[in-house]
């Protein structure tokens, strides 16, 4: 859940506690008013949710992964990998949350059987950070195997083109074929 989404709820409930607390208080206008209001948030909470799949491509295939969007903009990635079955997202968070401005780590699963694949990922806001744990912590112990770090090439493999055309929904005309003309 986005740190939007979090702090969204946390109105939300604030909101229920005092309409629930002040209900018998309240005047009928004042209600409808909070009812109004808790029911736009619930929208906005509801829009939050639904995901924007972003471009990407590799190995000459184009997809589209709605899981980009967990993560922050503009931030800083690095590469975990060797990881045991037994590290999971919280177990990666704890080993590199004593730096500043670590965002977080997710720890790639296999979809079927929900086993880790060996590999994660940790965001950092600043790039001096990154390069701190990746000093500090490769080769370090995290859960029973020591963790080896690299910086993460996931940008290079976001299709940055299709990705602007989403963001200023410009399509791009089909090209017309071009009749060529044999000469002897």
């Amino acid at each position: 859940m986005s740190g939007y989404a979090l702090r969204l709820s946390a109105r939300l409930s604030q909101a229920q506690q005092l309409f629930q607390r002040d209900a018998q208080t309240i005047t009928p206008e004042a209600l409808e008013s909070v009812k109004a209001a808790l029911a736009s948030s619930e929208v906005e909470h509801k829009s939050e949710t639904k995901k924007k799949a972003i471009p990407r491509k590799a190995a000459g295939q184009r997809w589209e992964d709605p899981t980009l969007t967990d993560w922050p903009e503009n931030d800083f990635r690095l590469f975990c990998g060797d990881l045991g079955n037994e590290v999971n997202d919280d177990v990666l968070s704890k080993a590199f949350s004593r730096f500043p401005t670590f965002n977080m780590a997710r720890v790639i699963r296999d979809k079927r059987t929900g086993k880790t694949k060996g590999y994660g990922f940790v965001s950092f806001s600043n790039p001096s950070d990154l390069a701190a744990a990746l000093k500090e912590m490769n080769g370090k112990y995290v859960g029973n195997r020591p963790i080896k770090l690299r910086k993460s090439t996931w940008k290079e493999r976001t299709d940055v083109g299709a990705l602007g055309r989403q963001k200023n929904h410009i399509q791009k005309k089909p090209k017309l074929s071009k009749k060529g003309v044999l000469h002897k």
